[in-house]
């Protein structure tokens, strides 16, 4: 029996590695794989969940019936499941042909201060039966008391557990302690944890909430994902092995598939650069990194003052387009000092 239940999103959030060109083969080699390594739910689709091929948010390769559909071939014990953030995806137009296509387990997200939003995915899938999870993204910026009241209103809509997602890379184990201790003191649902690795810290947070008492760790293979990547699950899974932590996972059988197709899968390895440290101390959505680098490019500013901006704004994921504004104005801003040489020594 497992101690802990691992989600692999390798083929959701890796999709932000690649700019979301996964192809067939690297959806089903993966897929392949990770069923032989006996994963216990993988999750298939756009780094930003169904519906969210864009340009704003960066456009698949193939669409979700494709890579859905290209999984599920694959799986036979393995549950095949998928993400949504409601208004990037719907109840008719993405869920009920996500289900079609053999989606068993859902996970339903929003920012961390607006659970309500998905009300009403939650209770359609509830209703149909579907393994669900609420998610709550951007956690760091809320406190374990407002994070608490927004988990209870997952939970009061049937989730099967709810997930705090780090999204910035932007915890401390001590962060995760106190907010993951809090949902688990006091709701009666499954609580889990997303890392992500801008602070070096994915791992050891994924372990720090095993000890707070989280029963779900969500993580990819050799860390793909956005920024500066996730908790790399054959390191969690060989550490948990070392501890005593059952997770049910082969973990030879994860490191093949990891060296076999998820190396042959990324651009460059996963790192923490300047621009995902940056992003991790902004507390800025790990995903905006290429947004912000190619805005910086284009006005001749510091990527990193962009981040920083970022932070001080609170943006989220699906406000890409104040990346450009926030470059735009740097740029006014460091005219206005060469203009004015007083300027430039305020």
């Amino acid at each position: 029996m497992r101690d802990i239940t691992i989600i692999d999103s390798t083929l959701r959030d890796g999709s932000h590695a690649i700019f979301h060109q996964l192809t067939k083969s690297n959806v089903a080699d993966y897929a392949k794989g990770a069923e032989k390594a006996g994963m216990p739910v993988i999750i298939v689709g756009h780094g930003n969940g169904l519906g969210a091929s864009s340009l704003q948010l960066g456009v698949s390769l193939l669409s979700d019936h494709e890579m859905l559909k290209t999984a599920r071939a694959q799986l036979k014990n393995t549950k095949l499941g998928a993400f949504l953030i409601p208004g990037f995806g719907t109840i008719a137009k993405d869920i009920e042909p996500a289900i079609a296509d053999g989606v068993e387990v859902m996970m339903v997200a929003s920012h961390c201060t607006e659970a309500n939003v998905t009300r009403e995915h939650i209770e359609y899938l509830v209703a149909r039966k579907i393994k669900t999870f609420g998610v709550l993204m951007m956690t760091h910026m809320a406190t374990a008391e407002e994070l608490l009241t927004q988990a209870k209103l997952m939970e009061s809509y049937g989730v099967t557990g709810v997930l705090l997602m780090d999204s910035a890379g932007a915890y401390l184990p001590s962060d995760v302690v106190e907010k993951v201790g809090k949902l688990v003191e006091n709701l009666k649902i499954d609580v889990g944890f997303h890392p992500h690795n801008n602070l070096g810290m994915g791992v050891a947070n994924a372990l720090a909430a095993v000890s707070a008492g989280a029963k779900i760790i969500d993580g990819t293979t050799r860390g793909l994902g956005a920024g500066a990547g996730n908790c790399q699950l054959e390191v969690f899974i060989a550490v948990c092995q070392r501890m005593g932590i059952e997770t049910g996972i082969d973990l030879y059988k994860l490191m093949d598939v990891s060296e076999q197709t998820v190396a042959k899968i990324m651009i460059s390895p996963q790192e923490i650069s300047s621009v995902s440290l940056v992003s991790g101390l902004a507390g800025v959505f790990s995903g905006f990194a290429p947004h912000a680098k190619r805005n910086a490019k284009i006005f001749n500013v510091d990527v990193r003052k962009v981040l920083m901006e970022l932070g001080k704004r609170k943006i989220v994921a699906g406000q890409e387009d104040i990346i450009v504004d926030v470059a735009y104005n740097l740029k006014k801003q460091k005219r206005k000092a060469s203009a004015d040489p007083m300027e430039a020594l305020l």
